[in-house]
C-alpha cells in the first residue's frame, strides 16, 4: 500500500484506519453478527450470516411496532434491540457477535445492544 504524506500525522491516521478495516468483525454460523446502523431519525438492527451473505432477522424503528411510539430515541433504540432479540430467538439464534461498525459505540447503538441483551441474546 502506498501512503502519501500530506501533513504531520496523516500517514499514521491512514494506516490506523486501514488496520481497523482489516480487523472487521466477522460472524460465524454459531454466532452470526449483530449489525446496528443509525441515521438521524431511525435505528436498524440486523443479524447477518456472513458465511451465506444473508440477513437472518432484522428490526428497526420503521417497523409497524413503532407506530405511535412515544419515548426518547434511546428508548426506541432499546426496543429495536429487544425486537431483534425476540426474532432471533424465534429463529433459533441465541448468541451473536456485536459489530459496533463505525458508530464508535454511540449511545443509541449501545441501547440497541442493551435491549438485545435484555431480550435474551448473548453478545
Amino acid at each position: 500500500m502506498t501512503v502519501k504524506i500530506f501533513g504531520k500525522g496523516k500517514k499514521v491516521a491512514r494506516l490506523r484506519r486501514h488496520a481497523r478495516l482489516r480487523k472487521r468483525i466477522v460472524g460465524t454460523p454459531e454466532r452470526p453478527r449483530l449489525v446496528v446502523t443509525r441515521t438521524n431519525r431511525n435505528m436498524f438492527a440486523q443479524v447477518v450470516d456472513d458465511t451465506k451473505g444473508i440477513t437472518l432477522v432484522n428490526a428497526s424503528t420503521m417497523n409497524e411496532e413503532f407506530s405511535g411510539f412515544e419515548g426518547t430515541k434511546t428508548d426506541a433504540a432499546k426496543k429495536v434491540g429487544e425486537l431483534v432479540a425476540e426474532r432471533a430467538k424465534a429463529a433459533g439464534i441465541t448468541a451473536v457477535v456485536f459489530d459496533r461498525g463505525g458508530n464508535k459505540y454511540h449511545g443509541r447503538v449501545a441501547a440497541v445492544a442493551e435491549g438485545a441483551r435484555e431480550g435474551g441474546l448473548a453478545l
